[in-house]
């Protein structure tokens, strides 16, 4: 293991490689929304199967009206009514019409329809009455033609689509209600630290209560995988050899946080390389510098750092992607946008930092990145309001307030187009 600290960059880099798609999974529709697609998908009928009405009104033949005027009206006789799932089994005759309510079949006969506002008619629109109309109407108005949206047997999702509810109303309306995807990783979490009580526990002194599992898991739940949060783990090698051994097992992928660091109790690096293979220890960010990669057993393990916004972040920037990758995503990486820094800002060290701040327009439209006062990497409330990490570049001491910077939109899909 070389103990170099690395770029955050190359430490993607490193964790992607490790990174393969997981199996494919049969799941009901209503469970795939936000899972990828592994197969084409296709129709198994015309969508829609048959010519209906895009509106409430009448149907006639466009020819019966094309002659029709303000001054010279044209009556067609009404007869039938026809809902939404009805059909109406007769051929509609020159010099007749039908009503017809949204999403109803168009007779065969007609083929157009007017909005029945755009439509006079004597009595109350029943069968028997007068339809009549003042001027010429398109063929084809107002009619969704059979095989519109898809043809049967045509392609209707290709695989490594991301499933929107659109996409879920699109499969149930051609047959696909078992959908194959990829499986949602498993991800175990496990937090160390001696220090730890549960969060139902009033901590008692020198005691802190453990926020980083719910965090992480609420950060593995948005990234579309699923939380196995594990016991808290005193530091001592051995328990921590053991919870490490045991999630390994039986998850996809393995994070920690704490016990990362070079301190008297960190032993997360040293037992992971007992494991497996370290691939490295220390990153170039802040927050978040300590931070261990290793594979054991074939199973990714991410060792974060015990501050709770370090873990979030180095979780947001080093394993979110590979969660995404693992689920067959494409996009990985959240968008970044250019703003103008509001303020003064300056750093003592070398390393890139990422503030916690929101990008927003100010009274001429232009996008203004503001950070948040307090930037310690022990504080989650100034993470909870941000909507961006703004890049401080590891190369630059001073940032005067103007300065174009790169903000990373962590409230914003990967693929998003801002």
């Amino acid at each position: 293991m070389d103990e170099a600290i690395i770029s955050l960059e190359d430490a993607q880099q490193v964790i992607l490689e490790q990174i393969g798609c997981l199996q494919t999974e049969q799941v009901p529709l209503i469970d795939a929304l936000g899972r990828v697609v592994t197969h084409d998908l296709t129709s198994d009928i015309d969508v829609t199967p048959f010519d209906n009405s895009a509106m409430d009104g009448f149907a006639f033949h466009a020819s019966d009206i094309e002659n029709a005027s303000d001054a010279h009206p044209v009556s067609l006789e009404l007869v039938a009514h026809i809902g939404a799932g009805d059909v109406y089994e007769e051929v509609v005759k020159p010099g007749e019409a039908v009503r017809i309510m949204t999403g109803a079949a168009v007779p065969d006969g007609c083929d157009t329809v007017e909005m029945i506002e755009h439509v006079s008619f004597t009595a109350k629109g029943t069968v028997g009455d007068k339809v009549i109309l003042s001027s010429p109407v398109a063929i084809g108005k107002n009619i969704r033609k059979a095989g519109e949206e898809v043809h049967a047997g045509q392609t209707v999702l290709k695989a490594g689509t991301r499933l929107t509810a659109a996409g879920l109303g699109l499969l149930a309306s051609t047959g696909n209600v078992d959908v194959p995807v990829r499986v949602r990783p498993k991800v175990g979490i496990i937090s160390l630290g001696s220090e730890l009580v549960e969060a139902d526990v009033v901590p008692g002194p020198g005691k802190l209560r453990n926020t980083n599992s719910v965090a992480l898991a609420g950060s593995i739940v948005d990234a579309g995988a699923i939380p196995i949060m594990y016991p808290l783990v005193i530091d001592d090698e051995s328990a921590i050899r053991e919870a490490l051994s045991k999630a390994v097992e039986e998850c996809d992928f393995v994070v920690s946080s704490g016990g990362a660091s070079a301190g008297d109790y960190d032993y997360i690096t040293q037992v992971a390389s007992s494991l497996g293979k370290v691939f490295f220890k220390y990153v170039n960010m802040r927050p978040g510098k300590s931070q261990t990669f290793a594979v054991i057993n074939g199973v990714p393990f991410l060792g974060l750092a015990g501050n709770p916004t370090s873990a979030v972040v180095g979780f947001e920037m080093l394993a979110r992607p590979a969660l995404l990758k693992a689920q067959g995503r494409t996009h990985l990486f959240r968008p970044v946008q250019k703003a103008r820094l509001s303020v003064d800002k300056h750093k003592h060290d070398s390393r890139p930092q990422y503030l916690r701040g929101h990008v927003v327009r100010d009274d001429s439209e232009d996008l203004i990145a503001v950070p948040e006062q307090h930037q310690s990497s022990a504080l989650l409330a100034t993470l909870q309001r941000a909507n961006s990490l703004i890049v401080f570049p590891g190369e630059l001491d001073d940032l005067p307030a103007g300065s174009e910077v790169d903000c990373i939109r962590i409230d914003q899909e990967p693929g998003t187009v801002l």
